[in-house]
């Protein structure tokens, strides 16, 4: 499906993205509400996979943005808003049409996992999984490159905790509240995966939730994209490439941290493998 942002010349993107939103509010009654949401990790795959998703003929994601990021960044908007950006119900088609969203940040963020419980309890959810430590200098990167974060890495580290502190109940306190820390200087704590991986348990049946190794995805696409459709009930097929997107290549991190890093995850990994039922391919 053709996104409104290729479908629009770029200095229209604004208005053509205002008003198909004024649309889609006043007909959210007829729109497809999502059967799946990808939820991270982030700097984990998630756009190499929502591409290779965008492939099969029967996923149809938000025409405006790969995520909506209702569930932790617009809470506090209308339940139409949310619905008003994904497409119009098809009743002329044989095959349903799946439609679905994307957002790294859900899986860290405290609260969205409950949140999409409540209002989408029969969504599948997919996660995506990258060696920590790896995903952690990878956001530190990305951040840095962005702007939004201006600490060397092994500073930006060393002030996590302290930067974090207090962030993620203001957070439950206030659905308005977006706290800038927890969005872009959490580098370690997000590859903490086993906690929040048991959070999405604590809200969704397993048989709902699928987790994809980042890895084993880049080495073996067409095995893993197989296992995926297969769970969200679609019919077998092959997307053009499973390229990387998003990557920043760089020097490599120094050998002391990363070392001090492997430790830090070692007892998170453990409980992340016994959780799967399975060996996490960075170990």
């Amino acid at each position: 499906m053709t996104s409104l942002r290729a479908a629009v010349p770029a200095p229209l993107h604004g208005l053509a993205r205002r008003g198909y939103l004024e649309v889609g509010r006043a007909t959210a009654g007829r729109r497809n509400p999502p059967g799946m949401i990808l939820v991270g990790a982030s700097r984990s795959g998630t756009t190499s996979l929502f591409r290779a998703l965008n492939d099969h003929p029967d996923v149809s994601p938000p025409p405006v943005n790969k995520g909506v990021r209702y569930f932790d960044l617009n809470y506090g908007r209308p339940w139409d808003w949310y619905l008003g950006h994904f497409p119009l119900r098809r009743s002329h088609r044989s095959t349903p049409i799946l439609t679905y969203e994307a957002s790294g940040y859900y899986l860290f963020h405290p609260v969205a996992v409950p949140r999409i419980a409540q209002h989408l309890p029969d969504a599948k959810i997919v996660v995506i999984l990258r060696n920590p430590v790896e995903r952690a200098y990878s956001a530190w990167k990305h951040e840095s490159a962005r702007g939004f974060e201006w600490e060397p890495f092994e500073r930006a580290l060393a002030l996590e905790d302290e930067r974090l502190e207090g962030e993620v109940e203001r957070m439950r306190r206030d659905v308005r509240y977006q706290s800038f820390c927890h969005r872009h200087h959490s580098h370690r704590g997000r590859g903490e995966y086993a906690g929040q991986l048991e959070r999405i348990y604590a809200h969704f049946p397993r048989t709902q939730v699928h987790v994809i190794q980042s890895e084993r995805f880049f080495e073996n696409g067409a095995q893993e994209y197989a296992r995926l459709t297969e769970f969200l009930g679609l019919r077998p097929n092959q997307p053009a490439s499973f390229g990387r997107h998003n990557a920043r290549p760089s020097s490599p991190m120094p050998v002391a941290l990363q070392r001090r890093l492997e430790a830090h995850y070692q007892p998170h990994n453990e409980r992340l493998e016994s959780l799967l039922g399975e060996a996490v391919a960075w170990g």
